[in-house]
C-alpha cells in the first residue's frame, strides 16, 4: 500500500471513531498549570506532539508550527548512542490520539536487531507546550536520565533516573536540588536544557532561568551525581537576554548565542555569539583563546562572531558541531523579520566556521521558514554534511518542508545538495536533531506536521546513507519494526 493512501486511511479511521484533535491555544511562558503527573506504562507507538506559538492572521495561520516532538533546536540532546548496548536512546514530546497534552517518551533503537523499543510514558506534562518537551543523558554506569524542561516559570521542571542501567522501563524522580545565594533550594525549574556528561566529572548543562523582567538569562551549572547541583553561573545577561545552542566533545563545550535588543521583544533576536570551555566551566575562552570574565554584559564582546544588528536581520540558531579539529561550526538562519511569508526573507543558512584563527561565513542554501531547522554532519576534515528542510514543503512558509542532504567538500565553502530526501509529503519534515555519537544505521531523527492545522505527527528517522524510516504510530509489542519510507508518487 502507498504511503499516501496509508496516511489517508489512518486520518479516515480517526475521523470514523469521533477522535477529534484538541484545539490549539496560545500559550505563555507564565501560564499556570497542574504539576506533571508519573505515568510510566508503554506508550503503543509513536504519536509526536503537535504544537502552534503566535496566532498570525494570515494565510499562514501561525508564526509556527507543525510538529514538533523534536523541538526546540535550544534543547539538546535527544538522543545518545551507548555503545556497551549498541542502542541509541532517545526521548521526544508525544501525546495522546487527541494530541491534549505533552507526554514525555523514552525508547531506544536496538543497533543489533533493527527494531525500536515501544516508548515509555515517563509522565505527562500536563500542558501542550513542545518548550516542555524533554532532553536526555547517559551517567557512566548506563543509567538514563530525562531532564523535563518546563518554559518559563510557573510549571516544574523534574529529573529522572532510570530504575536500571539501560534500561527504560522504570524511573524515580530526583529530588534534586540546587544552590543559590549559598542556600540548598530545590531545582525544580530549568528552560531550554542542553546537558553533558563527563566521565569522573559528572554532568554540565547549560539552560536559561527567567528573571523577573522575563529575561532569558544564559547559564550553566554542574553536578557530579545529578541530584546535587551547585551555584548556577550566567554565561551572558546582554540587554534583554538570550537563546543558546551548544555542543560536546572530547571534553570541550562550544556555546553559540544571540541576543535581544532592549525594547524590542522576544521574536526580534540577532548578531551570533560564540564561547567555549575544555575545563568543566572553570574558565571560558573565545575560539582564538583568548579568555573571558562571565557574564557577557556589552553588545560589542570578544564572543562576537557576526554583528547582524546593523543589517537589521534576524539571526536564528540551528545546530552546532565540531570539527576533527575540534574547532567550531555554527549553522544560523538570517531574515528580515519574524513574520511567516515571502516579504521577510530570505532566509539565508549561514555556516560560521573558526578556522585559520578567525570567523568564517559561507552560504549553504535559503528556505522559507525561519524554523526550517537542521543538523551539521561532520564526515571528514573536508567533508561535512547539513540535513535539514531546505525544499519547500507542502505548507509553503511554515516551519519545516522536504528534506534534503547537503555537502561541501572544501571544508563549508562550497555546498551543493547531494541528495533530496523527502518529495510529495502531505505533512512539513522539521527538526532534524542529530545524536550524540551518531551511528550510520541511525543518524538524525525528526517528526512531521502540518504547519496550517492540528494534525496527526509521525517520527522518522534516517541512515547515513539517506534511507528513511518512519516509526510506527501504534504498536503494542515490546519491540516495534521501523517503516520504510519512501516519498508518495504524485497523483497523475
Amino acid at each position: 500500500m502507498k504511503i499516501k493512501k496509508l496516511s489517508i486511511l489512518i486520518l479516515f479511521a480517526i475521523m470514523q471513531t469521533g477522535i477529534s484533535f484538541a484545539q490549539p491555544k496560545e500559550v505563555h511562558p507564565d501560564a499556570k498549570y497542574a504539576e506533571a503527573q508519573l505515568i510510566q506504562q508503554k506508550a503503543n507507538g509513536f504519536k509526536g506532539i503537535w504544537y502552534m506559538n503566535q496566532p498570525s492572521n494570515d494565510v499562514y495561520v501561525y508564526k509556527y508550527s507543525g510538529g514538533m516532538a523534536t523541538y526546540p533546536a535550544n534543547h539538546r540532546p535527544f538522543a545518545i548512542y551507548a555503545d556497551k548496548v549498541k542502542k541509541t536512546f532517545f526521548c521526544f514530546g508525544g501525546t495522546d490520539d487527541q494530541n491534549s497534552t505533552l507526554l514525555h517518551n523514552v525508547s531506544y533503537y536496538n543497533h543489533k536487531t533493527g527494531k525500536l523499543a515501544n516508548p515509555t510514558t515517563l509522565l505527562d506534562k500536563k500542558t501542550n507546550d513542545a518548550h516542555d518537551n524533554p532532553v536526555i543523558s547517559i551517567d557512566d554506569k548506563g543509567y538514563i536520565w530525562i531532564f523535563s524542561t518546563s518554559h518559563g516559570t510557573a510549571r516544574p521542571s523534574y529529573i529522572s533516573k532510570s530504575l536500571k542501567p539501560y534500561n527504560i522501563d522504570k524511573f524515580e524522580i530526583i529530588k534534586a536540588t540546587e544552590q543559590i545565594n549559598g542556600k540548598t533550594v530545590p531545582f525544580t525549574n530549568f528552560s531550554y536544557f542542553q546537558v553533558y556528561y563527563m566521565k569522573g566529572k559528572g554532568f554540565i548543562a547549560l539552560f536559561t532561568k527567567y528573571n523577573a523582567q522575563g529575561h532569558r538569562v544564559i547559564g550553566y551549572n554542574t553536578s557530579r551525581d545529578g541530584k546535587s547541583w551547585n551555584e548556577r553561573k550566567e554565561v551572558a545577561h546582554i540587554e534583554d537576554g538570550h537563546y543558546q545552542i551548544t555542543a560536546e566533545k572530547d571534553g570541550k563545550i562550544g556555546v553559540a548565542f544571540d541576543y535581544h535588543p532592549k525594547g524590542k521583544g522576544l521574536n526580534y533576536r540577532t548578531n551570533l555569539y560564540y564561547l567555549q570551555t575544555d575545563d568543566f566551566g572553570a574558565s571560558w575562552h573565545t575560539a582564538a583563546g583568548e579568555t573571558v570574565t562571565l557574564p557577557l554584559t556589552s553588545i560589542q564582546n570578544p564572543a562576537l562572531v557576526n554583528d547582524y544588528s546593523q543589517q537589521k536581520w534576524n539571526s536564528y540558531l540551528l545546530d552546532i558541531n565540531f570539527d576533527e579539529a575540534n574547532q567550531p561550526l555554527i549553522l544560523t538562519i538570517t531574515s528580515k523579520g519574524y513574520e511567516a511569508g515571502p516579504e521577510k526573507g530570505p532566509r539565508n543558512w549561514t555556516f560560521s566556521k573558526f578556522e585559520n584563527g578567525s570567523w568564517n561565513n559561507y552560504q549553504v542554501t535559503a528556505s522559507d521558514s525561519n524554523y526550517d531547522n537542521g543538523s551539521i554532519y561532520p564526515v571528514s576534515q573536508d567533508t561535512i554534511q547539513i540535513i535539514g528542510p531546505t525544499e519547500d514543503g507542502p505548507q509553503a512558509y511554515n516551519p519545516g518542508g522536504e528534506l534534503a542532504i547537503w555537502q561541501s567538500v572544501d571544508g563549508g565553502k562550497g555546498w551543493n545538495m547531494l541528495k533530496q530526501l523527502t518529495k510529495n509529503s502531505e505533512m512539513n519534515h522539521g527538526y532534524v536533531r542529530r545524536p550524540l555519537n551518531a551511528q550510520p544505521d541511525f543518524y538524525g531523527i525528526w517528526a512531521d506536521g502540518n504547519g496550517r492545522k492540528p494534525s496527526i505527527s509521525n517520527l522518522y528517522f534516517l541512515t547515513k546513507e539517506g534511507d528513511i524510516f518512519r516509526m510506527p504510530r501504534n504498536g503494542t509489542g515490546s519491540m516495534l519494526s521501523p517503516e520504510p519510507f519512501t516519498s508518495p508518487v504524485p497523483p497523475q
